[in-house]
């Protein structure tokens, strides 16, 4: 209630969209990023013209309903992003700004800037207390993200009360600091208001920007306007009563006045037009830059070239020992031969990680041409900056760090499998073989958490063939995130030649019992098979990169790498 003035505002006036194909690639994209107000982004989005009727919003928060509490990407038309942890959106708004800003630095010719739209978001001051909108908001305005624009929601309440319980950051002075240039609404009701300074927002002088409005929470409610109490229950009968009659509204449920009923379908119309005029301009760019054209719908697409796997290099059998790292960059490099759309960041570790795309740039403020982002010490805005990324289309990202700072990117990943995003993280150093660095930096429960999120699929290569594999494995995968588990010690190459698409395969055979394992101790199960086999007992050695293809496989294959007959396990 208190922020339908200024999404109204965004939707009817901003917003380049078109209602009846949600997935025009021309459009700008906006992320609610403080996704308990899910249902200001549904009533605009029917109010809009949006696939979304009254009886989904009479269905709001029900199991099965396409208007869940929280947005959810793909699962209601309309919704760019899933968020619903704080400060995700707002990281993820910064990748949607960032991945515009990529791809108009490889398509746009001139004459043709066929990539030309811009990112707005909403927040609030539950976003800017988490600690991911400080990382996300200090890249954004270090790299001049100067699409991207921003709603704060200035209303002064949090669930347990006023935000001075816990808040009061001067915003405009912490955003101005970052590199933003920020805008004011004194007013968040005031529509001349919220239209002239929305319109200035879009003038961007080359710095992303901030809008901080003034709002009142639960507005028009008679005793619940301006409390907490508006915040997460609803208002009851009477409450929504006397609201109705203090905004001029009739008293009936979901009703939408003629009125704005017509301008909503003049929205809709207006976005028509919109992307037919992006048609037209495409069509130009085709008879241009055909090549271009193709490799960019290829791209937006999702789908890598044809014949990409081909590029991954074979490891011979009797190769070096060598970090599954090291294998892992040598891939990533092939790999980002045959892929153009293949980029990659790291969080100031790129050089530890092996993951720098040589011969390419490095993405800078005024050039986004590079494939190699640096994301500084930021794994949680990295993480969310990547789901961004992948979500707005046009690449394959890649993001790095050390196994142990996981951790600071969990909910990222969590919500990357929640919304299948083919995000790739890849993580090094894992195992206490790490080095001198002691506990801090060695993980140890840190895979086992990671196996634990469902869709995401973890893979820990043993050697060299592994990894080539692991990698195969994350390129085919478009339905869902994938972690790479990498070593910093180096690993001797394994016998025999690896499905690692199955999961898992039989290293060495033997019939009495079986030694289970992955990574670095795939080479230690082989020791021991040595030992076991000088007292006579036959170890079977099994390499498991991933637990969850695995499980995938058809019962036949599974028995065949783990007969049943075989109790005695080790793993």
């Amino acid at each position: 209630m208190g922020l339908a003035a200024v999404g109204w505002s965004i939707f009817s006036e901003q917003l380049r969209h078109s209602p009846s194909n949600p997935d025009w690639p021309g459009r700008d994209r906006f992320v609610l990023s403080n996704g308990h107000a899910s249902m200001l982004l549904y009533s605009l989005l029917h109010l809009s013209g949006y696939e979304l009727t009254l009886d989904d919003l009479r269905s709001f928060r029900q199991l099965g309903s396409r208007t869940p509490g929280h947005p959810e990407r793909g699962h209601t038309p309309g919704v760019e992003i899933t968020t619903g942890p704080l400060g995700q959106g707002f990281a993820n708004a910064v990748g949607f700004a960032l991945a515009e800003r990529m791809l108009a630095a490889r398509f746009n010719r001139d004459g043709h800037e066929i990539i030309d739209h811009r990112t707005w978001f909403i927040c609030s001051d539950g976003d800017l207390m988490e600690g991911i909108s400080y990382e996300a908001s200090s890249l954004a305005g270090f790299l001049r993200l100067g699409k991207l624009i921003g709603v704060y929601d200035d209303n002064r309440i949090s669930l347990d009360g006023p935000t001075a319980l816990a808040f009061n950051d001067d915003v405009a002075a912490r955003f101005s600091a970052a590199g933003w240039r920020v805008l004011h609404v004194s007013d968040g009701n005031d529509a001349q208001e919220l239209s002239s300074v929305l319109s200035e927002a879009t003038e961007s002088d080359g710095r992303p920007t901030l809008v901080v409005a003034r709002t009142v929470i639960g507005f028009g409610a008679p005793t619940k306007e301006g409390t907490s109490d508006a915040h997460g229950a609803p208002l009851g009968e009477e409450e929504a009563a006397g609201a109705k009659a203090a905004l001029g509204l009739q008293p009936e449920t979901f009703h939408v006045p003629d009125g704005v009923a017509e301008w909503a379908e003049e929205l809709t119309d207006r976005g028509l037009r919109h992307e037919v005029e992006w048609g037209v301009r495409m069509e130009a760019y085709r008879a241009a830059f055909p090549g271009d054209a193709d490799a960019l719908e290829r791209a937006l697409a999702g789908t890598p070239p044809a014949g990409w796997a081909d590029a991954i290099p074979d490891a011979a059998p009797d190769a070096r020992a060598v970090a599954s790292r090291t294998s892992s960059g040598t891939v990533l490099n092939a790999l980002a031969e045959a892929i153009p759309e293949l980029v990659q960041g790291a969080a100031d570790l790129s050089v530890s990680t092996n993951t720098t795309i040589t011969g390419s740039g490095t993405v800078a403020p005024g050039d986004f041409s590079g494939r190699n982002i640096m994301f500084g010490v930021r794994e949680h805005a990295m993480a969310a900056i990547v789901n961004g990324l992948a979500a707005h289309g046009g690449f394959r990202p890649v993001c790095s760090t050390f196994l142990t700072f996981s951790d600071y990117m969990k909910n990222s990943i969590r919500l990357a499998a929640l919304m299948k995003l083919p995000s790739v993280f890849i993580f090094t150093h894992d195992s206490i073989a790490l080095g001198e660095d002691g506990p801090t930096h060695q993980p140890v429960e840190h895979v086992a958490g990671l196996r634990a999120i469902p869709g995401l699929v973890v893979l820990r290569p043993a050697d060299a063939a592994e990894t080539a594999g692991a990698w195969r494995v994350a390129i085919e995968r478009t339905g869902g995130p994938t972690a790479l588990i990498l070593s910093r010690q180096s690993l001797a190459p394994l016998p025999g030649d690896p499905d690692v698409g199955r999961g898992a395969w039989v290293v060495a055979g033997g019939d009495d019992c079986i030694l289970i394992a992955s990574g670095s101790e795939v080479g230690v199960a082989l020791e021991a098979r040595d030992g076991l086999a000088a007292t006579g007992i036959g170890a079977r050695v099994v390499s498991m990169p991933s637990h969850e293809l695995f499980a995938a496989q058809d019962p036949a294959y599974r028995e065949s790498v783990l007969p049943s007959a075989i109790r005695a396990r080790v793993a």
